[in-house]
């Protein structure tokens, strides 16, 4: 995956290794690998970026002092390594609902209080944080690293542990590397990396969706869409897994299973009645700015939805009630009251 990672900057270090000289704009073409690599770390896209833009001025402004010993990638991960850090000393982890606490009913009731942000592990758009081109089994390894499920299980990790493991198993570093990147030896990467191994073991990640969007599970999203979209519920609970979770960040509360899915849907999640879905795409998988019926006319944000698949069907379903959101996305800040949105990314 490694190749994958570093194709677009392969050529950007060829100049450098001509010129000797690293200017500003030759930091660019790391930027989106840097982002990947910071939300993993972080578990936020918003920390991501500013994680990234710290790096990119601490970079720039230390590039009189650049001599070359380490190519520029390492230097600037080493950079964005130590950012993070500082940004995770003395901080909680971040964490999905179904981290806190067991299911519910379907019933309002269980709601409780809306959570701060900083609480929640936020979803990210793979046109931030995933390569582009490549070998298609290496991208769909990456995209599974920025898994809702995965990065929530990250974010059990020590920080150190955490970068240890991303280095090692996510973009194939060499422990020699890392070592020299943490400033210390190889048996400690080792020894850090096996014991974030086991903590990451302990962790469930049986939610994680596919590795591929194919085909088939683009056709089961489009008949998602056209059941939202209609509000048919019986055929929307026909197409998830008996066992399919829903969660709505900020709310820690999350259900567990398609009859409850279904029944909140009918209830408490009633006023989704009349929706519509804009296609988009989050955390290596299918996603949806969901808009709701806008008294003044057409429709308003409401929440962007990430859709998990396994076994050819939906099994999950997570609604992050956070319009401020779309922009990141690309999605439209109202749409006019017209048809329904088609799936066609």
């Amino acid at each position: 995956m490694s190749n994958v990672i570093e194709s677009g900057a392969v050529a950007v270090q060829r100049q450098l290794r001509r010129s000797e000289i690293v200017r500003p704009e030759d930091l660019e073409p790391y930027r989106r690998e840097l982002t990947g690599y910071c939300y993993r770390m972080l578990g936020s896209a918003f920390e991501a970026d500013d994680a990234v833009q710290e790096t990119m001025l601490r970079a720039w402004r230390a590039l009189d002092g650049f001599e070359g010993r380490s190519a520029v990638r390492s230097w600037l991960y080493r950079i964005a390594t130590n950012v993070c850090l500082d940004m995770l000393r003395g901080r909680q982890r971040r964490a999905r609902p179904m981290d806190m606490g067991g299911s519910s009913p379907a019933d309002p009731i269980h709601l409780g209080a809306m959570l701060p942000e900083h609480q929640w592990v936020t979803p990210v758009p793979d046109s931030r944080a995933l390569p582009t081109g490549g070998d298609p089994a290496e991208l769909a390894e990456a995209k599974a690293t920025i898994r809702l499920a995965f990065v929530a299980a990250l974010q059990h990790l020590p920080p150190r542990q955490r970068a240890v493991l991303i280095l090692r198993e996510v973009l194939r570093w060499q422990a020699t590397e890392v070592a020299e990147l943490l400033d210390t030896t190889v048996a400690s990467v080792n020894s850090a990396l096996q014991r974030a191994r086991a903590s990451l073991a302990a962790c469930d990640l049986s939610e994680a969706s596919e590795l591929e969007v194919d085909a088939d599970q683009q056709e089961l999203l489009g008949r998602y869409v056209d059941a939202f979209e209609r509000y048919d519920i019986p055929r929307l609970v026909e197409l998830l897994h008996d066992d399919a979770v829903q969660s709505m960040p900020p709310y820690a509360m999350w259900m567990q299973g398609s009859h409850e899915i279904g029944r909140w849907l009918l209830g408490g999640g009633a006023g989704c009645r009349g929706s519509r879905l804009v296609p988009t795409s989050a955390n290596g998988g299918g996603a949806f700015g969901q808009y709701r019926v806008d008294p003044a006319g057409g429709y308003s944000p409401w929440s962007l939805q990430v859709i998990e698949v396994s076994g050819g069907r939906i099994s999950g379903i997570h609604s992050f009630l956070d319009t401020g959101l779309f922009p990141a996305f690309g999605l439209p800040p109202h749409l006019d009251a017209c048809g329904p949105a088609h799936l066609d990314a």
